[in-house]
């Protein structure tokens, strides 16, 4: 991939680069908690249920864990990236706009979805059938819906070479499909513990309202609209028993995504910048320059919540080995075989319905964009967490399903490798391949 001339980086930020464009923290993170729960499971559970504030200490009901600071605190910011994702692909210029452009990998995102949960319920049928259990595993369903932005971004990568439209195909179905996720934890994972109290969802509404006013004075410093509009929104979700990691998703897109010069949009950032396929989880320094409220707000968190996510591994990843179950196998197979079919037939249906693949695509790219779209993790574990509760039987073998789908990059690599979908030096063109206007 060629790139103009970059002036030498301190081997430090070199370092920190690379950590960050390899989700080495969430996959050290991962690695750890694996390690730590099964040397030392008694000292794990005491790090992760530790009380920093107190035993007393409590919010909504919740106590102040460091596991809930981390899941329902901090993870804030990693939805409220991917919000950002989502809300500038909307704008003018950018991969959902209009949505014609999109209509193709969208159809795939859909069958991304709907792939895996069939194959879950299946699979639950068969094997859970008519049993006691089969309820409380069929509320796993949604646990195999997710796909990790970043980790499928970068095996794309690996698989398809940087140019490849293919790239962009499954950045646009990942961010989606964790919409897709977003909506789910809070339409059908409410806190049981905590029953929903739709009266609280006013101050997510005053949050928002308040959010607009700021914009409306040209407000320009992200943190301002973070602390009142994510505030209210945070203790809205909180208090009405839904998922408050959700806060940002519905405040960053009234956040000015708009500069003094007009839009700022991401199409425009890949002409701007030589050599970039297209906006990524991980851009870099030079290639968020942008100066909207909105890329503010990535560009100062990304570094802190890309190396954050080592800690809500750690705190989510760690399942005893001892605990591989048929739960287990059912998520792995749901995201990797599941997915994978999904997203072939659906996108391949469209495409025959006259809602063309990108150029340089056909069916042999899209099997393998289905598999990489297996990759679950973060936000599949996530998910584990709230389908089955602290108390379930279920919820650690669900979770080893999550990081077990990390294998999808093998598999997928194998695939790749099987059907030459890699095309070396092949420079594409720089505007998404479905956006060309014909």
């Amino acid at each position: 991939m060629h790139h103009a001339h970059v002036p030498d980086v301190h081997p430090l930020v070199r370092v920190v680069n690379l950590l960050q464009e390899f989700s080495l923290p969430l996959i050290a993170g991962v690695v750890l908690g694996l390690v730590a729960a099964n040397v030392n499971p008694h000292w794990y559970h005491q790090v992760v249920d530790f009380h920093p504030l107190g035993k007393s200490a409590a919010v909504f009901g919740h106590d102040l864990t460091i596991h809930f600071i981390i899941n329902g605190m901090f993870m804030c910011l990693f939805f409220g990236i991917a919000a950002k994702e989502i809300a500038e692909s909307t704008l003018p210029g950018g991969v959902l706009n209009p949505l014609r452009r999109a209509i193709n990998p969208l159809v795939g995102t859909l069958g991304g979805v709907v792939g895996p949960v069939a194959m879950y319920f299946a699979m639950t049928w068969i094997f859970y059938g008519g049993t006691d259990d089969f309820g409380a595993v069929a509320n796993g369903w949604a646990i195999p819906t997710a796909t990790d932005i970043a980790l499928a971004w970068l095996v794309a990568r690996v698989v398809f070479g940087p140019l490849h439209p293919a790239v962009n195909f499954l950045l646009l179905l990942a961010v989606v499909d964790d919409a897709i996720g977003l909506v789910i934890i809070a339409v059908f994972y409410p806190d049981p513990v905590h029953p929903v109290e739709p009266l609280w969802l006013l101050f997510v509404v005053g949050g928002m309202a308040v959010v607009y006013l700021l914009r409306k004075l040209r407000v320009r410093w992200w943190p301002v609209y973070i602390l009142t509009g994510g505030g209210l929104s945070w203790v809205g979700l909180a208090g009405a028993g839904v998922e408050p990691a959700l806060a940002l998703a519905p405040i960053v897109p009234f956040m000015p995504h708009t500069n003094g010069h007009g839009n700022v949009t991401q199409a425009e950032h890949a002409h701007s910048h030589e050599g970039i396929s297209a906006p990524h989880p991980h851009a870099t320094d030079a290639e968020h320059a942008g100066h909207s409220v909105l890329e503010q707000f990535e560009h100062h968190l990304k570094l802190f919540v890309d190396f954050g996510l080592f800690f809500f591994a750690f705190a989510n990843a760690g399942v005893a080995f001892s605990s591989i179950g048929l739960v287990t196998m059912m998520v792995l197979v749901s995201l990797i075989v599941g997915k994978g079919i999904g997203v072939t037939i659906f996108s391949w249906l469209a495409a025959r319905v006259g809602f063309p693949l990108p150029d340089g695509m056909d069916v042999r790219h899209l099997v393998v964009t289905g598999v990489i779209a297996g990759l679950g993790l973060t936000v599949a574990l996530f998910v584990a967490g709230k389908a089955f509760p602290g108390d379930s039987p279920f919820q650690e073998p669900g979770k080893m399903g999550a990081v077990f789908s990390i294998v999808a990059a093998l598999v997928a690599y194998i695939l790749g490798k099987l059907l030459h979908v890699r095309q070396e030096g092949l420079t594409f063109r720089l505007d998404l391949p479905w956006t060309r206007h014909h």
